[in-house]
């Protein structure tokens, strides 16, 4: 059961009307500087600054250019695919795909209650979903030919089916920027490592030869003789 702060237990208590928004906030990594920035979007249609987990953010209205399927929560370790859509000609959305690394990005949807008639917020956001990116795509209706960005989120629990370190290789370390972190994976199972212990130097003469065999007894071969024989 879904807790809610003193404001919005209140509000809800006097049964009046009530407006709806989510928000949708991305962290993801410039491809051009390597470092993280972030990307808010709601279902607003003006721009709005909010305090999130103490945090203040912006969310860039995108008003009926974003579209989100219904959230429903469920207990397990299950991981939960959810999808996003808005229009691909939003910039937001084309600065995010072209410049951002969007692969496994954080991704956070919360909601937030304005009253019908004054348009006032009412007490804290509450999270939805935390996750994150899976994929974006761009598919074409084949009928009307309209293009859509769809965003496909993973819960939080996909962190729990990622691969072994042992599983990574040093080439997808490279290709993600650059990342030497295994250069020498493939060779640290095979390089001795001595702890607490003298390491063992092999003599500098080389190693006794083991004796030949005798030569096998012929009788045109003139053997020596030795006294009393």
């Amino acid at each position: 059961m879904r807790s809610y702060d003193t404001d919005t237990t209140d509000f809800l208590a006097e049964k009046v009307g009530i407006v709806a928004h989510q928000l949708v906030w991305i962290t993801a990594v410039n491809t051009a500087t390597s470092l993280e920035e972030t990307l808010g979007v709601w279902t607003g249609e003006d721009d709005i600054t909010l305090t999130i987990d103490g945090a203040s953010r912006g969310y860039i209205g995108a008003g009926g250019l974003i579209t989100i399927d219904p959230i429903v929560a469920s207990k397990g370790l299950g991981v939960r695919m959810q999808q996003i859509y808005l229009s691909p000609a939003a910039p937001e959305m084309e600065d995010i795909v072209k410049g951002y690394r969007t692969r496994l990005a954080p991704i956070e949807i919360h909601r937030v209650l304005f009253r019908a008639d004054t348009r006032e917020r009412v007490g804290f956001s509450h999270r939805l979903f935390r996750g994150f990116i899976n994929a974006v795509e761009f598919p074409i209706s084949p009928s009307g030919g309209e293009a859509s960005c769809i965003i496909t989120a993973a819960s939080e629990t996909q962190a729990l089916t990622r691969a072994l370190p042992s599983k990574k290789s040093h080439q997808t370390f490279t290709a993600n920027g650059g990342d030497d972190f295994r250069q020498y994976g493939d060779t640290s199972g095979s390089v001795p490592v001595y702890w607490g212990e003298k390491r063992f130097e092999p003599a500098a003469t080389p190693p006794p030869q083991p004796p030949t065999s005798p030569e096998p007894w012929s009788p045109d071969v003139d053997w020596p003789t030795y006294p009393g024989a």
